[in-house]
């Protein structure tokens, strides 16, 4: 029996309704921000839904407050100058010991750069499946854009991992020229090793090419072009660092010279003479000292 037209309307009404309830569950593209507003961002995602947010206020750091890492600076200057030029750059991966200025060197590249049209997305590590749609949101800008993937590491088999690893050099689709990714970590290859791995290299009975599962871990970090290492401090320089930091927040002098002693206790106390507790001892001491 052929349908008349008033039941064709009337199914073609259902159907409508249907698509309508299935739009409200399916999660709508993310929109762009105002990119006037502010020079650092924030990928955000609450279940379906995902945005870039605003930062109108991000942490900058002066490249002339970071000490004893002058290697790495003028490298990643480097690297950074050529990128917002329009020029090759490389993605960069800054690894080694906690509290030695990774993570600030990153900040202070975009203090430098800002002016010169240089834009950072903060992207958690849980966040990473969404690289592709938030290269896609700004692939078209004037800007130069830094996905900024800090404290990155994987447990084994995160679909995160692969993720990173399709965007950075394995993806059909290419990443656009103004987009690059800095990466700091405190694992060089980004995923933990075990000794079992060792012994199963020498397991007749286990994997076949016990070789390529090593290698497999290491691909990731392979696909950064520059790598930069950061390394525990000694007290020379320690000190160094915690002098620069109590001239900055206005302690005379003579309490400098007086502060040597309580600085070292200080790292004594926290088991570590990173720039971080450098940074903190200072503060400390300016709270109770400066005027």
């Amino acid at each position: 029996m052929t349908p008349t037209s008033p039941e064709l309307a009337a199914f073609f009404a259902r159907l409508e309704k249907t698509l309508d309830r299935l739009d409200a569950w399916l999660p709508a593209p993310p929109a762009a921000p105002d990119w006037d507003s502010a020079i650092a961002f924030r990928w955000l995602r609450r279940g379906a839904q995902a945005r870039l947010e605003a930062i109108p206020h991000p942490h900058l750091i002066r490249v002339e407050d970071l000490q004893d890492v002058a290697d790495q600076i003028a490298r990643l200057d480097a690297n950074t100058r050529q990128f917002v030029k329009g020029r090759r750059a490389n993605n960069a991966l800054l690894t080694g010991a906690r509290g030695t200025g990774k993570s600030s060197l990153v900040k202070a590249m975009l203090a430098r750069y800002a002016d010169k049209g240089l834009r950072l997305i903060e992207v958690d590590k849980q966040d990473l499946m969404d690289l592709p749609e938030i290269v896609e949101l700004v692939r078209t800008r004037p800007e130069r854009f830094v996905l900024f993937c800090d404290d990155l590491s994987f447990e084994d088999a995160e679909p995160a991992y692969k993720a990173l690893k399709s965007v950075l050099d394995g993806s059909l689709a290419a990443v656009p020229d103004n987009v690059i990714i800095y990466a700091t970590s405190n694992r060089r290859h980004l995923m933990p090793e075990y000794h079992a791995e060792n012994r199963e290299a020498h397991n007749v009975d286990g994997e076949i090419h016990p070789g390529e599962a090593v290698e497999e871990k290491i691909s990731l970090s392979e696909r950064f072009g520059l790598w930069l290492s950061f390394y525990p401090f000694n007290q020379d320089a320690y000190l160094d660092i915690v002098c620069h930091w109590l001239r900055e927040f206005g302690v005379a002098k003579a309490r400098i010279d007086k502060a040597r002693t309580e600085a070292l206790q200080w790292a004594l106390m926290r088991g570590s003479r990173s720039g971080r507790v450098a940074w903190q001892f200072a503060r400390d001491y300016a709270g109770r000292h400066a005027k």
